[in-house]
């Protein structure tokens, strides 16, 4: 290439139209390795910390997150729909005496959101465990696996983080007045402003808040016992924005019922996961993180499309 000479830019929407050719870009080839190592180390970190690889079913009979953001479909003439997250199934097998569960698999989100960071169909990592004392232990695995990966890849990723940061160039991950609803949920705007304020603060673009208000959990989960304004939870934030939800579990079946209903979701639905907690199941938490997003903001791009090696959102199921 000549000093001065231009190259063509090719919009976004056009390069997925051709993703067989965009792939072959040397920025695409490091994004989607670092995919694949992203997932690699997550199992590594959690198999060498006693967790247990599992599979579970994406073909469900009812929410498995509350809300109406699920694809509804009919199955052999009962309705049905594709799982929001593996939740209900990974709470059941602590139920079955794992302990400690982890699932790489898909996951369906039927919520008309045209964002840079939302997918109808992405990659969940998913963790579920035991709680012994206090579900800050949950939080411990989320803080150690993560910096492991990040570790991991700034190791053995080094070529591909070259030729993604030569097309899309970002800083390295270091390990403001917004007025915020006090039991209500972050924006995204305020969401980054807290990104900003922390990094002031703290020199770090990874941080964890926990606490949050009931009313913008799920219904499994866990209020606080001080306060049941507030939860037993936590999200994680990477660059400002949220990648990971995660909380303690409600394991008590007439208290799960309440909490289901008192969210809009019919009980009859979900009936064999409240009977699993009848056999007895002791505390627990997890979190769930998609596996796009995670490398998305490691590598500080601008839109999950490009992390997504055929994305599917509300207007684009093809190729």
């Amino acid at each position: 290439m000549q000093k001065g000479e231009q190259l063509v830019r090719v919009g976004q929407d056009t390069r997925l139209n051709y993703r067989v050719l965009d792939m072959r870009t040397p920025a695409n080839q490091g994004i989607f390795r670092i995919q694949c190592q992203v997932e690699n180390l997550f199992r590594l970190f959690l198999l060498s910390e006693g967790f247990v690889g599992i599979h579970t079913p994406k073909l469900i009979a009812g929410a498995s997150e509350g809300g109406s953001a699920v694809f509804k479909l009919e199955y052999k003439g009962q309705p049905a729909c594709l799982a929001q997250s593996p939740q209900l199934h990974k709470q059941m097998a602590i139920c079955g005496n794992f302990g400690r569960v982890f699932e790489v698999g898909p996951v369906f989100r039927a919520e008309d959101s045209f964002t840079h960071r939302h997918l109808c169909e992405f990659t969940g990592l998913d963790v579920e465990m035991e709680i012994k004392e206090h579900y800050f232990e949950v939080i411990d695995i989320v803080d150690r696996v993560f910096v492991s990966i990040f570790d991991g890849l700034n190791e053995t990723c080094k070529k591909e983080l070259d030729a993604v940061r030569a097309q899309y160039p970002f800083e390295p991950l270091k390990d403001a007045g917004v007025e915020v609803d006090p039991l209500g949920d972050l924006s995204t705007e305020t969401e980054r402003k807290l990104g900003q304020l922390v990094r002031e603060k703290y020199d770090t673009d990874f941080y964890i808040l926990h606490r949050y208000p009931l009313a913008v959990r799920p219904f499994y989960t866990m209020p606080c016992y001080g306060d049941p304004n507030y939860s037993n939870s936590f999200d994680v934030f990477i660059r400002g924005e949220e990648i990971i939800s995660g909380a303690q579990r409600v394991h008590v079946p007439e208290f799960l019922i309440t909490r289901a209903e008192a969210c809009g979701i019919d009980v009859k639905t979900i009936s064999t996961y409240v009977d699993a907690f009848r056999y007895g199941a002791p505390p627990h938490g997890g979190f769930g993180v998609g596996l796009e997003r995670v490398v998305m903001l490691f590598c500080g791009l601008n839109n999950i499309r490009k992390t997504s090696l055929f994305p599917r959102d509300p207007q684009r199921l093809t190729p």
